[in-house]
């Protein structure tokens, strides 16, 4: 561990709750250790940060950039140590933990861009304009799957509109927040701008029960709502929700059958499943097109390399974030193999460990249920009708990502009209998604805040002026007024 749980007011200490510490999830060693935030470490953060929030609202906005162009570039100077620090305490390949901390460095300049975009000051008319002001002090729920990149796709917008941040990250993941803290610090933001209080439930619940005016969260749909039930009767505080999906990914017809199960495996077993938009439901047509299709899913997921970060050469994916995850997702797997589910991958059983070895699942004629295993799993559905499938990949009370593969634009139109999704891709994984579009979902995904390209809207609110020189009388005598 290189720093304390707490950066309260600009100073590091230990936190006065319960013992914590992270694990790397492929050899169960500990990455961090130490202190948790109690209950009283998070109001103190909280009120650091109102404290220092008036002031970092006043700041000049081409200063606050700078300040977050310095941070970009003091991530790009440590890409290493933040790299080394997220393939640990996730698993991650050293890969793809690249790719992630290239897209801390790359959100500042798109959160510059968005804000500006989506929260601009604008004159309407001689007497009219627009402009925005930041909610206060912002509260920040991270996941583990990407430590670094989504807590810094709000922290940064958050920062840029004036807000003040404190950042609860998850309990799986200090070691990365803290080095994220430590970077924004180094960049030059005044003392109390950025908090950081490292917890498990306890500090989690603590920053929601606060004063803040917003709280923005990723993670699962259970807790989200749980977020939502906490914060009912406080209509003044925002609450933006990023949560999961039951995402379907429908095979239309298939002229490359390398490249569409390229796509099918990018799109439900990158990060070893471990992302919200991750592929869970694969519907295939019948016949001997799909059948083929299915047999080279199936020769391909076996050969997926699986294994530790540190193996040579790397592995596709990694463990799962912990053990007790991955008992979870083969609990579920025996469940829908108990439930009819045939498997067509060989199992591949490492219990006791975090690996899951990415898992195909026949279903056809078993009743699934409709939740996400944030797990490498995979159910299959055969169709004999494509708008049969399509309504049938519409059957969730998710929305957060879809996708078709296939060549006909009139297929792809019909299947943008039937399903109900924040991301609707064509011939693309689930998983692609660009900074320069919004980031979210609808019904059990979220609650229409969409991160990305639209996270400067939850970070402010619009101010509509009407703003005169001098008093002036209407243009009309006043309606109902008695003669002198």
């Amino acid at each position: 561990m290189s720093e304390p749980g707490l950066f309260v007011g600009g100073r590091w200490s230990a936190g006065s709750g319960v013992s914590l510490r992270s694990l790397d999830p492929a050899d169960q060693s500990p990455v961090w250790i130490g202190a948790a935030a109690s209950g009283a470490d998070v109001a103190a953060a909280v009120d650091a940060a109102r404290a220092a929030q008036p002031a970092w609202e006043a700041t000049p906005l081409e200063e606050r950039r700078t300040v977050l162009r310095r941070f970009a570039s003091l991530v790009e100077s440590n890409r290493g140590e933040l790299r080394d620090l997220i393939s640990t305490e996730t698993g991650k390949p050293r890969w793809e933990a690249t790719t992630e901390v290239s897209s801390v460095i790359g959100k500042v300049t798109l959160s510059i861009d968005a804000h500006e975009a989506r929260t601009p000051t604008t004159t309407v008319t001689d007497t009219a304009s627009l402009t925005h002001r930041p909610l206060g002090v912002m509260g920040v729920l991270g996941p583990f799957n990407f430590p670094a990149h989504l807590p810094n796709g709000q922290i940064v917008p958050a920062l840029l509109a004036g807000n003040t941040v404190v950042y609860k990250p998850s309990e799986h993941t200090p070691a990365v927040a803290a080095a994220h803290v430590r970077y924004l610090a180094e960049a030059g933001l005044p003392a109390g701008v950025v908090n950081l209080v490292v917890g498990g439930r306890e500090a989690g619940e603590a920053l929601v029960d606060a004063a803040v005016d917003g709280i923005a969260f990723t993670g699962s749909v259970a807790t989200g709502r749980a977020l939502h039930r906490a914060l009912a009767g406080r209509p003044d505080v925002l609450l933006a929700l990023e949560m999961g999906g039951n995402n379907p990914l429908v095979i239309a017809d298939v002229d490359d059958v390398s490249a569409a199960v390229d796509i099918v495996v990018r799109s439900a077993f990158l990060t070893a499943g471990q992302r919200c938009t991750c592929t869970r439901r694969l519907f295939v047509p019948r016949g001997e097109d799909g059948d083929r299709l299915l047999d080279t899913l199936v020769d391909t997921t076996a050969r997926l390399r699986i294994g530790p970060p540190s193996v040579d050469p790397e592995p596709f994916a990694g463990p799962l974030i912990s053990v007790a995850a991955a008992d979870h997702a083969r609990r579920q797997i025996r469940d829908l193999i108990d439930a009819g589910a045939v498997p067509l991958t060989e199992p591949v059983d490492r219990l006791d460990t975090a690996f899951v070895h990415p898992t195909v699942l026949a279903v056809d004629g078993v009743a699934v249920p409709d939740e996400e295993i944030f797990a490498p799993v995979l159910t299959v559905t055969r169709y004999d009708d494509l708008d049969e499938a399509f309504r049938a990949s519409a059957d969730t009370d998710y929305g957060l990502a879809a996708g078709l593969v296939g060549t006909d634009p009139a297929a792809f139109d019909r299947f943008r009209k039937v399903v109900r999704a924040g991301i609707v891709n064509w011939n693309s994984p689930t998983t692609g998604a660009s900074g320069r579009l919004p980031f979210g979902g609808v019904g059990a995904s979220g609650n229409h805040r969409p991160a990305g390209w639209y996270a400067a809207d939850f970070c402010a609110f619009p101010v509509a002026t009407i703003a005169q020189p001098v008093p002036a009388a209407g243009t009309a005598d006043v309606p109902g007024l008695e003669p002198r």
